[in-house]
């Protein structure tokens, strides 16, 4: 499974997240700003409306809610204090870039896969944190961070965008009423009968994905990836083979593929079996 990552454009450092996050969310403020002159702000007398200047470009922001706790890493390298593992995205909001004689956050991409791929600055990042030890070091941090886009022009965005959604869109790898097995390990990645590892693509994941305790390892959301090309079907999976908790599914268990009907331009559409009748 790729993770979230942040590339420093100037230095080639590559800044991983812990863990991917549950939403993204990306805002759009356009070009637009009430007209005015010298002496203030015009008046709309006689308009339903205030008059608008469309000055061209905008604002595009990303806002990502990440989760880091210390149990999730391997007890070799394990620190005491999450904020070791945070501190480094902490930096990407640091005016440590120079651009003209002015000191400036440094340029980054946030990178996941081959779906995400924007160029930006950390304009804001905000912690959470909770699980204290009795020394006082935090174990679990929620961490908010804000990516402000950078400028681009509009037919190369519309270009990059395009080859972003070819990129993403993955095929099934197991046919209609085929097989997989599901396979668990300690990262919570989903591999099928032939080991290979099911890349998840952005989408809806479920409760407590990513998750270590009381967790068996097993994502559905990236079976349902390899099994029906996209994460987002992982409950019509779990219907079509009753299974009713899918955190409880043990390693080794074989999962059935439903049938899938393709509709023309668009996501597959997989029929939700009743439990008992499939």
């Amino acid at each position: 499974m790729e993770r979230v990552s942040f590339l420093v454009d100037a230095t080639g450092e590559r800044v991983d997240c812990l863990l991917n996050p549950e939403t993204v969310q990306v805002s759009r403020l356009a070009g637009v700003r009430a007209r005015g002159s010298h002496a203030g702000q015009l008046t709309g007398v006689g308009l339903a409306d205030d008059p608008l200047l469309f000055t061209g470009g905008g604002r595009t922001e990303l806002r990502l809610d990440l989760l880091f706790d210390v149990e999730l890493v391997d007890g070799q390298s394990r620190p005491q204090d999450v904020r070791a593992l945070t501190r480094r995205l902490w930096m990407l909001a640091e005016n440590s870039a120079e651009e003209h004689g002015a000191v400036r956050p440094p340029l980054v991409r946030l990178v996941w896969g081959k779906a995400w791929n924007v160029p930006g600055v950390i304009v804001a990042v905000a912690e959470r944190f909770d699980d204290f030890t009795p020394g006082g070091s935090p174990r679990r941090s929620w961490l908010r961070m804000r990516l402000v886009r950078t400028a681009d022009s509009a037919a190369q965005l519309k270009q990059d965008f395009e080859e972003e959604l070819q990129s993403s869109n993955s095929a099934p790898s197991v046919p209609p009423g085929g097989a997989v097995t599901a396979v668990g390990d300690s990262g919570g990645v989903a591999k099928s009968a032939t080991g290979k590892a099911a890349a998840a693509k952005p989408g809806a994941a479920p409760p407590g994905a990513g998750q270590s305790k009381g967790h068996s390892g097993v994502r559905f959301d990236l079976i349902s990836n390899e099994v029906l090309g996209s994460p987002l079907p992982w409950r019509a999976l779990a219907e079509h083979n009753n299974i009713a908790n899918p955190l409880d599914v043990a390693p080794g268990t074989v999962l059935s593929a439903p049938p899938v009907a393709p509709v023309p331009g668009g996501a597959p559409v997989v029929p939700v079996v009743p439990r008992g009748l499939s």
